[in-house]
């Protein structure tokens, strides 16, 4: 009988250990070494092969580029891009405004929204390149 006695208060001993040791770990598990921001110039997301297939990016102005006879503007740059590599959705913000391109399936295929400066475009283009602009 003691010795039932001691196997049973020994095993609620064990116990009361094991749940000390790995209720903390469970507790602070989401917390723990987490950075409240995550700051860097760029990010990319890659797929299983290793393929870019999201990024985004602060592109510096570059001089060299004009557009609209400026030089092209920092830029902030989201791209999805699709398993062949070709950005299906681009999102874009500088000072003189911000850009949405959404491809489709085929070149050159796509709808175009702009809101630079005091003007708002909406073009649109089919596999055929049809084009059609809508202005205010």
């Amino acid at each position: 009988m003691k010795t039932q006695s001691l196997l049973t208060i020994l095993t609620a001993v064990n116990l009361a250990l094991l749940g000390y040791q790995v209720r903390p770990r469970f507790a602070g598990a989401s917390t723990v070494d987490v950075p409240p921001v995550l700051r860097g110039r760029a990010l990319e997301i890659v797929d299983a092969t290793g393929k870019v297939r999201a990024s985004i990016a602060v592109l510096p102005e570059d001089p060299k580029v004009l557009w609209k006879g400026k030089p092209y503007p920092e830029t902030v740059l989201l791209r999805l891009i699709s398993p062949e590599g070709r950005p299906n959705v681009k999102l874009g913000a500088s000072q003189m405004g911000s850009g949405l391109l959404i491809g489709g399936e085929s070149n050159p295929t796509h709808i175009q929204v702009l809101a630079e400066g005091g003007e708002t475009t909406l073009k649109l283009i089919d596999k055929n390149g049809t084009e059609r602009l809508i202005k205010p």
